[in-house]
């Protein structure tokens, strides 16, 4: 974060207080908010990050395990973490300044994804080092276009990718992306792709523009696919087969900007929200609560 922003935060307080009071009444007028089965999205609990991760792009676990939170800032080639409410993560920088979108763990190896589709990984276990020693930098297993959100499933070995702006022969894949094939760790390869079948969207959802999708997990405990859009405020879910069954809206006083997405083993939900001038980002977590069974 720059000087200059850290010095503008003062001078916009009183703006940022007034910006809060005028959304919260916006979301107060309207509809109950409505939550996925399981999940409570009025009733998160909070974790604020540090200044160092204000631009909190993407977040992970290791084998879904809840006690370490891997994240990647949008920008200063550095991986953090750190336990839930730990206001003071560490880090490791692997590269120099880019654009980082998402995190993932395959196995034992970290694997941030740069919006040019290049992946950089490196072994976890040299992330309390201040540099890693053995940095990969992979180039060429995903088309040159820009990309969103990582998603890596350990049990099948296939690796997610969401796409921003990409075209293949067979036309865009605006609100799909790629499979990799991580079987072999130390030979990727893309071999198919993948594409949501959206829901008609309404202005009632908040979505005045195509839907585009910022990150993607898949929830351990019912197998469907959970999918953010920072654009739309919206949290989309989809069944194996990627298509949709679901929308939820998510309110702008509390989902500031949510780029990044992950599940706990016990089906717990996390949410991380980019910060502005006002306020630093965070990370929402909503416990998961078995759906009762309808008789």
């Amino acid at each position: 974060m720059s000087s200059q922003r850290c010095l503008n935060r003062p001078i916009f307080l009183i703006i940022a207080l007034l910006s809060i009071f005028l959304q919260a009444c916006i979301d107060s007028g309207n509809d109950k908010i409505v939550s996925p089965p399981g999940y409570q999205l009025d009733k998160p609990q909070r974790f604020k990050m540090s200044e160092n991760l204000l631009e909190i792009s993407g977040i992970a676990f290791k084998n879904n395990e809840a006690d370490t939170i891997y994240a990647v800032q949008d920008e200063d080639g550095r991986v953090f973490y750190f336990k839930p409410g730990d206001r003071k993560p560490a880090y490791t920088h692997f590269a120099k300044q880019g654009d980082y979108e998402d995190i993932g763990i395959l196995h034992n190896r970290i694997i941030v994804l740069k919006s040019n589709g290049t992946l950089f990984t490196f072994p976890i276990e040299q992330i309390k080092q201040p540099k890693p020693s053995d940095v990969q930098q992979l180039k060429g297993i995903l088309p040159k276009a820009e990309y969103e959100g990582l998603y890596i499933d350990n049990t099948t070995n296939k690796i997610y990718v969401l796409c921003k702006d990409c075209n293949t022969e067979n036309g865009s894949l605006l609100n799909g992306g790629y499979i990799i094939d991580a079987t072999d760790e130390n030979n990727l390869k893309q071999t198919s792709t993948f594409q949501i079948a959206l829901p008609k969207l309404s202005k009632k959802n908040g979505a005045d523009e195509a839907f585009h999708p910022s990150a993607l997990a898949k929830n351990p405990v019912n197998g469907l696919w959970y999918i953010l859009s920072a654009t739309n405020n919206l949290l989309l879910i989809t069944d194996a087969e990627w298509r949709a069954k679901a929308t939820y809206k998510l309110p702008h006083s509390r989902f500031t900007q949510p780029e990044g997405i992950a599940f706990d083993k016990e089906g717990n939900l996390y949410i991380s929200n980019e910060g502005d001038e006002f306020e630093n980002g965070n990370i929402l977590k909503f416990t998961y609560n078995k759906p009762a069974v309808k008789k």
